[in-house]
């Protein structure tokens, strides 16, 4: 390897060979940087969710109406129940809907503010209980020409 050495020679040819050393270590410098920095940008997408106009859901006589407020606390058919209260309620649903054949659909109002824990924990109860017809309720977006 010719590093440019304190050699004398006739002749002052210049160095044709490149370093390949400085290059290998700001390679792998910035690979490990990559490496390091690549999840944080996975998690830190900020999603603004559309508003979607959509037909309203019909109320059938199996409709469970769900409500979640800021809170958490939780509503039933428009009745203030636990978590607890909403299993149960869940599994009696289930029950009641394997005699009838015919599942119930869980209408599930949330405020904008409500925690995401708290809508996984009832989407997981309804799962839990075999309720697998879940729709979120949504306000309709505001005409073109209303003022916000």
């Amino acid at each position: 390897m010719a590093f440019g050495g304190l050699e004398k020679k006739q002749t002052a040819a210049p160095m044709a060979e490149i370093n390949m050393t400085p290059l290998i270590d700001v390679m792998l410098v910035l690979l490990v940087i990559f490496i390091i920095t690549a999840p944080l940008f996975t998690h830190a997408i900020r999603l603004d969710l559309p508003k979607v106009a959509a037909t309203p859901a019909r109320e059938t006589p199996q409709t469970i109406s769900l409500s979640i407020d800021a809170a958490g606390k939780l509503y039933w058919n428009g009745s203030l129940i636990t978590l607890a209260q909403m299993r149960t309620q869940f599994a009696q649903a289930a029950s009641e809907a394997r005699q009838k054949a015919q599942q119930p659909e869980i209408h599930l109002r949330a405020e904008r503010s409500t925690r995401y824990e708290v809508i996984a924990q009832v989407m997981g109860a309804a799962q839990q209980a075999g309720l697998e017809r879940i729709g979120f309720v949504t306000d309709p977006p505001p005409p073109a020409g209303a003022a916000h």
